[in-house]
This record gives structure tokens, C-alpha cells and sequence, in this order.
């Protein structure tokens, strides 16, 4: 048997002092068993104590070879799944091997082929809530939050194309702004993406399982939008009539949206506009994986709670997208998704609200013929609705 040298994490957490992190390593030098002397160049150095940051334990099982342990979340041990670190003192042509040993996930993209992404990173500046539009009254309103779980980091890349392409000038953006106002909560769930959590907040809890009774000291980003929420669904000045929570899939390929179930069929029908209207000016969101469901275990998500608390003239969504990959019509291969395929599938996002208030004929339209002639009926079929 391989002889090994095991770092635990509270080893790792000494070491750190006060910088160390959530027992996450610290600058850790991962030697041979044994080895007596100075560090060489190729003795890696591992470290995640910093935001975002997860590694809670290294092995070493060769100079070639390491086994890794994801930290699980804080407060709960069931996820881990999120890991995110820095490897320093690499020697030139170094070569190693990364395993990582305990996964929680038994099904995941990896075994589609998804791979880790690397690269260096720079911290975001957080933001709480932005609203944008142009300074007028009177307005629809759309609701847009992302980031409710931490390790979704592709929903951020999403979130942020909504929001690069609405302060734009371009002319699709200055006429939502003049017709819309958005009102998007970039990260739901800050403190858990600065612990490298992957599902859960600082006390361990998955906040979109509570949107029913949010605490105001256990969750209090979600009390905080919930409140808001209420707040305006209640003054009759306001017309909410979005709210959609962007998320990503570690199963599914594309984007593709969950929506609710309701008795009404006048509803269902309108409820079904939107992600049409989507899928026809995004070529990576599949109208096939799109469902609406009333599960019980998703009663405490932003998606079920709203939709029973809004009225019937509004909708609410969870829009996914895979962390992976997306196949668009007619192809047999999948493409892997990159930041600026993310991102534009928030600009189109941002796009379709043109198209579902019917404010085309206020720009110059580009678009091939056959999505224009798409978008008229859908926009008749939602029309004769409202008049039935």
C-alpha cells in the first residue's frame, strides 16, 4: 500500500492563524512523508482562504498525484459538491493528478465530460439591489434575483448580461428602460459564495427552501426581498408582474425554465408565452426541458411561494442553465458553454421582454422574418387570451 501523508484540516487551520478560513488550508506546503528539508520548487502549495475559497484537506499520494477534500458547507455536512482553490510552486513541466475524493454528488456533468475550469479570478464588487429604468411612472415591473446558491456560479454570468445589456445604449435597451423597470438582487446569497459554499448559507441552511417564513437573523437576505416584495405587490401604484430566479443545473444541458401549475387554463396558456417567446430568440434554451410543476418539495422556492402570493396577472419562473454544455436544433453534438455564452443568454433574456409587451414597432427590427412572423402570433395568441 502507498504510504501516505494525510493533512488534516485543523492542522491546516493552525497553521493559517487568523487569516485561515472555515477550516479550509491556509498556504499549505505538501511535501514527501519524511522529507526533512527546505521547500523546492514543485512542492505545491495549496491555499483557499479566500472568498469563495474551498479545499479542507490534501493527501499526498506521489510527487505526481494528490487526493483532495472538498470542506463541506457550513453548518451542514450533506453538500459537497463546490471546491475552489490555488496551486503555487509549480515546477516547469510539472505534471499532477487532482482527486477529488469526496464528491456528494453520485450524478453530475462530470460524467458528460465537464471538467473544472481554470484560471484566475478577480473579486466582484457586491451589489444588493439595482433598479433600472428611465424616470418614469406608471410602469410594468420585473423582478430578476440570482446567486440563492452559492456554487451556481453560472448564474452570475447570466445576471450579469441581463444587466450589461439593459444599461446599454442599445436601442432595445433604451426602450425596456422607458417601458420596464427592473429590479434585480445580484446575489442572494453572499455570505455562503464568500465561504466557497456550494448550496448553503453561513448557518447551513439551503435559502430557497424557506421563502415562506424567512427569519430576518437566519435568512436574512431572503426576509430582506421577501419583505420588498410584499411590500410592493401590495401598493397599487406598482404592477409586479415578473419575478425570475436565475439558477444552474449540474444534470441538465441548456437553459430551460420550471413555472408553476394552475387551474385556470387561461393562465397555464399566458404562463407558456414567455419561455416560447425565449426559446426563439435563444438558441441554447430548450423549450423541451421546460416544465411546470407543483412539487412539494419545492413549496419553499422563490418560484412556488410567489406564484401563490402574486396575483393572477403575474408570473414567476426559475430559469436554469447547465454548468456544462447546450445543444441547439438540429445539431447532435454539445457545445460547451464559455462566460460570454452565459452572458448572452441574459442579454437574450432581457431581449424577450421587447417581444412580450409588444414594443417591437418602436425599434427597427433585425431579426430573420420567420422569428418576427413567430413573435406576431404568439403576441396575437396573447392578446386573444387576455380578450377571452
Amino acid at each position: 500500500p502507498k504510504q501516505r501523508n494525510t493533512f488534516k484540516p485543523e492542522i491546516a487551520f493552525e497553521a493559517g492563524g487568523e487569516d485561515a478560513l472555515v477550516g479550509n488550508v491556509n498556504k499549505l506546503t505538501v511535501t514527501p512523508p519524511g522529507y526533512p528539508g527546505a521547500q523546492r520548487k514543485g512542492h505545491l502549495v495549496f491555499d483557499a482562504c479566500f472568498e469563495s475559497g474551498n479545499l479542507g484537506r490534501v493527501d499526498y499520494i506521489s510527487e505526481f498525484e494528490f487526493d483532495l477534500f472538498i470542506r463541506p458547507d457550513t453548518c451542514n455536512p450533506r453538500f459537497r459538491v463546490w471546491f475552489n482553490f490555488t496551486v503555487e510552486n509549480v515546477r516547469e513541466t510539472q505534471r499532477v493528478i487532482f482527486n477529488v475524493v469526496n464528491f456528494s454528488k453520485t450524478k453530475s456533468l462530470y460524467r458528460d465530460g465537464m471538467s473544472p475550469v481554470v484560471k484566475s479570478t478577480s473579486r466582484p464588487k457586491w451589489l444588493d439591489l439595482l433598479t433600472i429604468t428611465n424616470p418614469e411612472r406608471g410602469k410594468k415591473l420585473v423582478f430578476l434575483t440570482s446567486r440563492v446558491h452559492p456554487g451556481e456560479s453560472p448564474a452570475s454570468f447570466v445576471c450579469q448580461g441581463v444587466i450589461d445589456f439593459l444599461v446599454s445604449q442599445h436601442p432595445v435597451a433604451q426602450v425596456l428602460r422607458d417601458h420596464v423597470i427592473f429590479k434585480i438582487v445580484p446575489m442572494l446569497n453572499p455570505d455562503g459564495v464568500y465561504l466557497g459554499n456550494y448550496r448553503c448559507s453561513l448557518m447551513g441552511f439551503d435559502l430557497n427552501r424557506y421563502w415562506q417564513d424567512p427569519s430576518p437573523w437566519a435568512h436574512p437576505t431572503l426576509h430582506a426581498v421577501k419583505q420588498l416584495i410584499v411590500q410592493m405587490n401590495q401598493d397599487p401604484r406598482v404592477n409586479l408582474e415578473f419575478y425570475i430566479d436565475v439558477h444552474a443545473h449540474s444534470t441538465m444541458l441548456n437553459g430551460f425554465m420550471y413555472g408553476n401549475v394552475f387551474e385556470e387554463e387561461e393562465r397555464v396558456r399566458r404562463q407558456a408565452v414567455f419561455p416560447r417567446l425565449l426559446c426563439h430568440n435563444a438558441p441554447d434554451f430548450s423549450l423541451s426541458s421546460t416544465s411546470f410543476n407543483r412539487d412539494t418539495v419545492k413549496a419553499g422556492t422563490g418560484r412556488r411561494f410567489l406564484g401563490g402570493l402574486l396575483d393572477d396577472s403575474s408570473y414567476c419562473y426559475t430559469l436554469e442553465v447547465s454548468f456544462y454544455s447546450y445543444m441547439t436544433a438540429g445539431s447532435t453534438a454539445a457545445v460547451p458553454y464559455t462566460e460570454e455564452t452565459y452572458m448572452k443568454l441574459g442579454r437574450n433574456v432581457a431581449r424577450t421582454f421587447l417581444d412580450y409587451y409588444k414594443l417591437n414597432t418602436l425599434i427597427k427590427d433585425n431579426r430573420p422574418a420567420h422569428i418576427q412572423r413567430l413573435c406576431l402570433q404568439l403576441n396575437k395568441c396573447l392578446i386573444n387570451t387576455t380578450l377571452e
